[in-house]
C-alpha cells in the first residue's frame, strides 16, 4: 500500500509540475514563448563566369575550403596548434587564440585548397572541420583586368562586383539567392516531422565578351614592352571594330591582378580609357576636318597659304616645330599636322558648327553608354563661355578633354561611313543555356558615306606622306593620325610631360580593326610619331596575322 502511494504521489508531482509549466508559457509568458522556431537559411546562387568570344574563360568559380575548429572538442591543445601551423604557416600565435575561443565554433582559415585539406584531414582530428565556400578565380590573372574588374566584400561582408563588368553587370553575375525554411525546437534541433520548405537559388548568368583573349595577350605583351622602352609613366590599348564598336582588345599599365586586388591602391583599379581625360592634341584634328568637308566649307584640294604663325586674342599659335610651307592642300595639313592650317578651317566651319559637331555629333561632353563602369563625360567649354582662342585651340585638339573611348568612337564614325556606334564589351548573356546577343547600335548620323569615303583616303595620305618613316606592315594600306598633347598642370602646360597616341586602322578599303595607342609621359622622345606610332605597328603587324587578313 505505501509503495502505491508513493508511486501516486510521483505521478501526481509530474502532473502538476507539467501543468504548472504549462500556465507558464501559456499565461504568464506567453510572448517570449511563442516564438517561430523556423529557421531560415539562405542558398547562395553559383556567379556566372565571364568568358571571352570564343567562350574561353576570363572569370570563373572554383571551389576552396573555410577551416572550422569546435574548440570544446580540442583534447591536446599544443599538438593542435603545431600540427596546423606546419600545413598553414599563418603562427601558432593565431591559431592559439582562435582555439581558446569560448565558442562553440571557430573559423581558422578561409580559402583552404583542396591539397591542403586533405593534408588537414590527414590529422585526424575529431574537433576540425571544413565547409565549402566558393571563390572568384581569373585563370588568366590581369591579363584583362581593366575589363573585368573584381569580385570584392561590401560592408556587410557580401561580395559585389567592382569596376569593369564584374561591377556593371554585377545584378546579372550574381543571380538570385535561394531560402531553406524548416521548422526546430526550443533546442534548435530539427524536428523530425516538421515542415521543410527549399526555394532554389537561380544561379548567375554568364557573360561572353567581345574580346578575344589571343588579342589581349598581343596587346598587353606590346604595350609591357613599350611602356619599359620609352621610360613612360604609364600606356593604354583600345582595339575596336569600327563598324560596330565591338572592343576586340582593351589594356591598360599598370594593372592589378584581380584574385588580390586587396594588394593594390584604388588609382590601380581606374580604367585610364573610360574614367580619365586629357587632351587628344593632333588626333583630334581629323574630326574637325572632316566637319568641315560635310559642311561644305573646304574640299581636300583646296589650298590654303601657310605663311608664318598667326596671332588670336593676344596668343601667339605656332606650327609645332614652327615651319611654314606657304601654299598647302587640305590633305597635306594633316600630313604635317599644321595648327595654323586647322586653326583656318575651323574659322571656315565656325564657331556654331564646330560646337555642334564636338558636342552634338562626335558626343564629346557625355556618356558614350559602354557597358563598363566608371565612365567620365569629359569636359567641352560652353559655346556662349567661348573666346576667339578657344574656337582656335579646339580645333587642333587642346582646350578640351576626352576619354581614350570617346575618341576612338567619334575616330570610327569618321571612318566607317558615317555612323556613331555605341561601344560595348558583351557580346553575349547566357541564361540556362539561352543565349541572348547583344545587337551593335546606331546612335546617331554625323557625316555622309562620301565624306567618310573622303577621310579614309585622306588618312591613308597621312599615314604615306608622313615626315616619320614607320615600319609599315607590306602589303597593308593603312590610315591613322599622330598626336603629342602636353599635360596641363595647374592651369598651365608642362612642356617636358606628354601625352603621345597615334589612332589608326586596317586595311584602309575594310578596316579589321581601328587602335589606339595612349604612352604617357614618356621620357625618350615626347613625340607620338617616335614612340605611340612604332608601337601601333608592332601590334597591327601581328593582329593582321592572327586574323588572317591577306595583303591587297
Amino acid at each position: 500500500m505505501n509503495r502505491l502511494r508513493i508511486i501516486f504521489g510521483f505521478f501526481a508531482f509530474v502532473f502538476l509540475a507539467i501543468i504548472i509549466r504549462l500556465f507558464y508559457l501559456q499565461i504568464i509568458a506567453p510572448t517570449y514563448y511563442s516564438a517561430d522556431y523556423t529557421t531560415t537559411r539562405k542558398i547562395n546562387p553559383a556567379r556566372g563566369q565571364i568568358l571571352d568570344r570564343n567562350r574561353e574563360p576570363i572569370a570563373v568559380n572554383q571551389t576552396k575550403y573555410l577551416l572550422y575548429v569546435e574548440p570544446k572538442l580540442v583534447t591536446n591543445k599544443d599538438y593542435v596548434v603545431r600540427a596546423l601551423d606546419d600545413i598553414l604557416q599563418i603562427g601558432e600565435a593565431t591559431i592559439s587564440a582562435r582555439i581558446n575561443m569560448d565558442k562553440d565554433w571557430v573559423a581558422v582559415k578561409g580559402s583552404i585548397s583542396k591539397e591542403t585539406k586533405e593534408k588537414i584531414e590527414q590529422l585526424n582530428l575529431e574537433s576540425l572541420g571544413f565547409r565549402e565556400e566558393a571563390e572568384r578565380f581569373y585563370p588568366e590573372a590581369s591579363l584583362a583586368a581593366h575589363l573585368t574588374g573584381f569580385l570584392g566584400r561590401n560592408a556587410e561582408g557580401e561580395t559585389v562586383g567592382y569596376f569593369g563588368v564584374e561591377g556593371y553587370y554585377d545584378k546579372d553575375l550574381a543571380g538570385l539567392p535561394g531560402v531553406l525554411k524548416s521548422e526546430r525546437d526550443m533546442m534548435n534541433r530539427p524536428i523530425f516531422l516538421g515542415s521543410q520548405e527549399r526555394v532554389e537559388a537561380d544561379n548567375g548568368r554568364d557573360i561572353v565578351l567581345t574580346i578575344d583573349k589571343s588579342v589581349q595577350h598581343i596587346i598587353k605583351e606590346h604595350l609591357k614592352d613599350g611602356v619599359e622602352k620609352f621610360k613612360a609613366k604609364s600606356g593604354c590599348v583600345i582595339a575596336v571594330k569600327p563598324q560596330t564598336m565591338e572592343v576586340l582588345g582593351l589594356s591598360c599599365l599598370p594593372d592589378f591582378d584581380p584574385e588580390e586586388y586587396y594588394e593594390f591602391s584604388e588609382k590601380d583599379f581606374v580604367n585610364w580609357t573610360i574614367s580619365s581625360t586629357y587632351e587628344p592634341g593632333s588626333t583630334f584634328k581629323p574630326l574637325v576636318m572632316a566637319a568641315a568637308i560635310e559642311e561644305k566649307k573646304i574640299k581636300p584640294d583646296d589650298m590654303f597659304d601657310e605663311a608664318s604663325s598667326v596671332g588670336i586674342g593676344g596668343y601667339t599659335i605656332r606650327n609645332w616645330n614652327d615651319k611654314y610651307e606657304g601654299k598647302i592642300s587640305m590633305t597635306h595639313v594633316l600630313e604635317k599636322s599644321s595648327n595654323i592650317g586647322m586653326v583656318y578651317i575651323g574659322s571656315k566651319l565656325g564657331n556654331e558648327n564646330l560646337h555642334r559637331y564636338i558636342t552634338e555629333k562626335y558626343g564629346f561632353g557625355d556618356y558614350t553608354q559602354i557597358d563598363l563602369q566608371g565612365e567620365a563625360t569629359g569636359q567641352v567649354k560652353p559655346l556662349n563661355s567661348w573666346y576667339p582662342i578657344d574656337a582656335a585651340t579646339m580645333s587642333f585638339g587642346q582646350g578640351i578633354s576626352v576619354t581614350g573611348m570617346q575618341l576612338v568612337r567619334a575616330f570610327a564614325s569618321i571612318i566607317n561611313g558615317g555612323y556613331l556606334m555605341r561601344p560595348y564589351v558583351v557580346k553575349e548573356v547566357i541564361e540556362d543555356g539561352e543565349v541572348k546577343e547583344r545587337e551593335p547600335l546606331i546612335q546617331k548620323r554625323v557625316i555622309s558615306e562620301k565624306t567618310s569615303a573622303i577621310m579614309r583616303k585622306m588618312l591613308v595620305s597621312t599615314v604615306e606622306h608622313a615626315e616619320a618613316k614607320w615600319d609599315i606592315p607590306e602589303g597593308f594600306t593603312f590610315g591613322g593620325k599622330t598626336g603629342t598633347a602636353q599635360v596641363a598642370v595647374q592651369g598651365t602646360y608642362d612642356a617636358s610631360k606628354t601625352i603621345a597616341s597615334f589612332i589608326g586602322f586596317a586595311p584602309a578599303d575594310d578596316p579589321e580593326f581601328l587602335m589606339l595607342v595612349v604612352i604617357q609621359e614618356p621620357e625618350s622622345s615626347s613625340w607620338g610619331s617616335e614612340t605611340a606610332a612604332p608601337l601601333f605597328f608592332d601590334i597591327a603587324e601581328e593582329l593582321l596575322i592572327y586574323y588572317n587578313v591577306a595583303p591587297r
